[in-house]
């Protein structure tokens, strides 16, 4: 599946890559060659990433659906431990 962005998200991502090009390394890029990098890098290193955050969030889940067994039991058949075996006839 390939990793898609939103119009309005692909252009801030597109300006945000042409600020890191043109303040961490010393090159101005276009439009074209920040779109063509903004591509590869959706396609090469975007599934990676996406695959992660499924993972996490996998483990997140399964983590919490573990946690309601203990959150949301409730003993069963007490009334004859809490009243100690005794019918209400013998109190």
């Amino acid at each position: 599946m390939p990793i898609t962005l939103p119009p309005d998200d692909s252009s801030r991502a597109l300006a945000s890559l042409k600020r890191y090009c043109s303040e961490e390394l010393d090159l101005d890029i276009g439009d074209l060659p920040g779109k063509l990098l903004l591509e590869f890098i959706l396609t090469e290193i975007g599934p990676s990433i996406y695959n992660r955050g499924v993972t996490d969030a996998q483990v997140y889940l399964r983590d919490r659906v573990a946690e309601v067994d203990g959150a949301c039991y409730e003993s069963e058949f007490t009334y004859w431990t809490r009243t100690s075996g005794k019918s209400r006839k013998e109190k």
